[in-house]
């Protein structure tokens, strides 16, 4: 099911190239996935889902969201079929970057719904400080009031938690201590235990010396004795630095009943795959766009086919590492993009405007290397809407 099936007569389409020529391209190889998962799974793993804009609705798309609410919840539907979880309203939903607390709300309400109706899909939902703007956080106090709100807000809906990182405590965190300070206090009254999101600066520059410090290997000394000490309220830590070895090194110092979920869209695989001394579990914006590979490589892992696990999803990295080069917070752009392209969405639009964030040599690259890696599930629908998109750009078909 997963070998390269090569057509008898593959699509072709003009595309432009670095040197500014356009060359014709044909399309090579594709494969085929099972559109649920088959088997079982050894690793929990989530895919942070994007946000499918109303591209009718009558907005202003830089100061006010609006959301295809019926497209978004049948992407998690999809997303739930494949065995993955669902972590929602996170930076891949453009948090912070278009959507806002209300309409965050509005999101995980809807999805903890929609998975409560199949029985208790597997949904973890981003809560954090976002709607007290940072220029209006005072003091630590602040902070920990903003995360409870949050926090009560998604549990009240029924909802487990994501603690998200925060500008706010970005902006007025000076030590250790005043993180310590914070964490306790939030975790000291959680639900149920929760999964810690350590997000980098390259993803948000606005969390630059998260954890009171520029240093990192000063910041994980902080970030694992505030996790440790809190254990039973910490169900895993997702760390998003694009760093294997700082994530494997805060593995191996972590509780042995917390788990590691690897947020590093640049080297998951070998992360998944680990190594005698342990491995990653996955939570990960790149699962978006290619739901239907990772699930059936984690169900060849779970089988004890090794090989096969990286026969699929090998080739996924060269793209996911073109999706989220620098400027690592325009990756969602890709992952929108490729929604499109596999008939998620009719529209290539986004919340906030996004679309416009990558280049039109950045978005023919990103398809040559789905391309390449199998990933384009529809070859000729996902050819016509490239066409479509560069001749929007000055590039006729």
């Amino acid at each position: 099911m997963n070998k390269p099936v090569l057509p008898i007569s593959s699509p072709s389409l003009k595309m432009p190239t670095a040197d500014r020529s356009i060359e014709t391209y044909r399309l090579a190889a594709s494969r085929t996935f099972p559109a649920k998962l088959e088997g079982a799974l050894n690793r929990v793993a989530f895919s942070a889902a994007h946000v499918v804009a109303d591209p009718l609705a009558d907005n202003d798309p830089w100061l006010t969201s609006a959301i295809d609410w019926d497209r978004t919840i049948a992407f998690r539907e999809h997303v739930w079929d494949l065995g993955l979880g669902v972590a929602e309203a996170m930076d891949t939903a453009q948090r912070g970057m278009g959507l806002d607390w209300p309409t965050s709300l509005e999101l995980i309400q809807r999805s903890v719904k929609a998975a409560k109706a199949r029985g208790g899909a597997l949904v973890f939902s981003g809560a954090g400080t976002d709607h007290l703007a940072v220029e209006d956080a005072k003091s630590l106090d602040n902070v920990i009031s903003a995360y409870e709100r949050q926090i009560a807000a998604v549990e009240k809906a029924g909802g487990r938690i994501i603690l998200m990182a925060s500008r706010a405590l970005a902006k007025l965190g000076r030590s250790a201590d005043d993180y310590a300070k914070v964490y306790n206090r939030v975790l000291s009254q959680v639900r149920e235990p929760v999964i810690i999101h350590w997000l980098g600066d390259m993803f948000d520059p606005a969390l630059s010396g998260y954890w009171g410090t520029a240093d990192l290997d000063t910041a994980m000394d902080t970030a694992v004795a505030i996790i440790n000490a809190n254990a039973a309220k910490v169900d895993g830590v997702k760390v998003s630095l694009l760093d294997k070895q700082r994530e494997i090194d805060m593995r191996r110092r972590l509780d042995k009943n917390v788990k590691m979920y690897t947020g590093d869209d640049f080297n998951y695989a070998e992360l998944i795959a680990g190594d005698e001394q342990g491995f990653s579990h996955a939570l990960l914006g790149i699962f978006d766009a290619i739901a239907p590979a990772a699930s059936y490589a984690l169900s060849r892992l779970a089988a004890g086919d090794a090989a096969g696990f990286h026969d699929v999803l090998g080739p996924t990295v060269p793209l996911s590492r073109h999706i989220f080069r620098a400027p690592t917070r325009f990756y969602k752009t890709g992952i929108v993009f490729m929604a499109y392209l596999n008939g998620h969405q009719d529209h290539f639009t986004m919340i906030g405007g996004q679309e416009s964030t990558r280049s039109t040599l950045h978005l023919a690259e990103l398809f040559r290397l789905a391309d390449k890696a199998g990933l384009l599930s529809n070859p000729e629908l996902a050819t016509r809407r490239m066409k479509t998109v560069l001749a929007t750009r000055g590039i006729e078909p």
